[in-house]
C-alpha cells in the first residue's frame, strides 16, 4: 500500500492506534464520573508543558506529559476540596495553561506559532520516532492501569461511597484516573491535537453506549470505535490532505449518529422481547406453574 511505503505515515498510523486504545479506555472513566470535559481541560494546561519543551530544547511530548499530570492532580484535589469557587479555579487553570503555553513557545528560539498549532490540531508529518517512543511508554501505562485495575476504577466510578465503604482507597484512585486523563492527553496531542483530544475520550464511549448494556461492553465497543475512526482519519488526512484531528473527530461523531439512529429499532426490540418474557411467565403463573428458565437449553421447573 502506497501510504504504508512512507516512514512519518508508519509512524503516525502506530500513534494514531495507540490512541484509538487509550483515550476511550481513559474516557469511559471520566463520562462514567461526569467529567467530560475534564481532557479538554487537561489539553489546555499540557501547552504550557509544549511551551516549556520549546524554551528548555527538551522533548515537548514529556515535558507535556509532566506539566498536565500536575495540572490534572489540581484538577483533582480541586474537584475534592473546592466549594463554591471550585469552578473558578479551574477556569483560571485552564487559561492560564493556554496562556502560558502560547507565551513561552514565542519566548523560545526553536519554537514559533505553526509549531504550536501542530500540538493544537495534530500533524502526520511532525510525529517523530523520539515522539513515538514516548507515545508507546505512555499508553503502555494507560493500558496497564485500565485492564488491571478496572475493577476498582469501575467501582468509583459508580459510586464513591460505596467504594470507601467497601474500603477501596477513593482518593488515590481519583488521583490515578486524573493522572491516566493527563498521559492520555500527551499521548493524543500529536495525532489528535490538544484542543481536540477530549472529543476522541468521549464521543466513542458515547457511541458505544447506545448499543451496550454493560460496562464490559461499553469499553471493548468504545476502544474498538476509537481505533476504527483514528486509523480512518489518519489515512483520509494523507489522501485528502485534511487535518488529522479534525477528521478523527467528526467520524467519531457520524458514528455517534449512526449508532444513535441504531440504537431506536434496537431498544423497541428489547422492550418487545422483555414484554414476551414477562407475558409468557404471567401465563406460567396463572396456570400454577413457576415462572420458567428460558435461555434455549432444557426448561427447568
Amino acid at each position: 500500500m502506497e501510504i504504508l511505503d512512507s516512514a512519518f505515515m508508519q509512524r503516525a498510523l502506530l500513534a494514531a492506534l495507540l490512541v484509538g486504545i487509550t483515550a476511550p479506555a481513559v474516557g469511559i472513566h471520566l463520562v462514567q464520573r461526569r467529567q467530560a470535559l475534564m481532557g479538554d481541560g487537561i489539553g489546555h494546561v499540557a501547552m504550557t508543558g509544549v511551551g516549556l519543551g520549546f524554551l528548555l530544547s527538551t522533548s515537548p511530548v514529556w515535558m507535556a506529559t509532566l506539566v498536565s499530570i500536575v495540572g490534572a492532580v489540581l484538577m483533582e484535589l480541586i474537584r475534592a476540596w473546592g466549594r463554591t469557587r471550585g469552578d473558578i479555579a479551574l477556569a483560571m487553570l485552564f487559561y492560564g495553561g493556554m496562556a502560558g503555553g502560547v507565551l513561552l513557545v514565542n519566548l523560545s528560539e526553536t519554537g514559533s506559532t505553526g509549531n504550536l498549532s501542530s500540538y493544537l490540531f495534530g500533524s502526520l508529518s511532525t510525529v517523530s520516532q523520539e515522539d513515538l517512543t514516548a507515545i508507546a511508554l505512555l499508553a503502555g501505562f494507560v493500558v496497564l492501569v485500565s485492564l488491571g485495575l478496572r475493577r476498582q476504577l469501575f467501582a468509583i466510578s459508580q459510586d464513591e461511597e460505596f467504594a470507601r465503604v467497601t474500603g477501596l482507597p477513593v482518593r488515590a484512585l481519583n488521583l490515578l484516573v486524573a493522572v491516566t486523563a493527563a498521559v492520555t492527553v500527551s499521548v493524543a496531542m500529536r495525532v489528535v491535537g490538544l484542543l481536540l483530544v477530549s472529543a476522541l475520550m468521549v464521543v466513542p464511549v458515547a457511541a458505544a453506549q447506545q448499543l451496550t448494556r454493560s460496562f464490559r461492553a461499553t469499553f471493548t465497543v468504545s476502544v474498538a470505535i476509537g481505533v476504527a475512526v483514528a486509523l480512518t482519519g489518519t489515512a483520509t488526512s494523507y489522501y485528502q490532505d485534511v487535518p488529522p484531528g479534525a477528521t478523527i473527530v467528526l467520524l467519531a461523531i457520524g458514528v455517534f449518529v449512526l449508532m444513535t439512529a441504531a440504537a431506536v429499532p434496537l431498544s423497541r426490540l428489547r422492550a418487545r422481547r422483555a414484554e414476551a418474557t414477562a407475558a409468557a411467565e404471567a401465563a406460567d403463573c396463572a396456570i400454577g406453574l413457576p415462572p420458567t428458565r428460558r435461555s434455549g437449553d432444557d426448561v427447568k421447573i
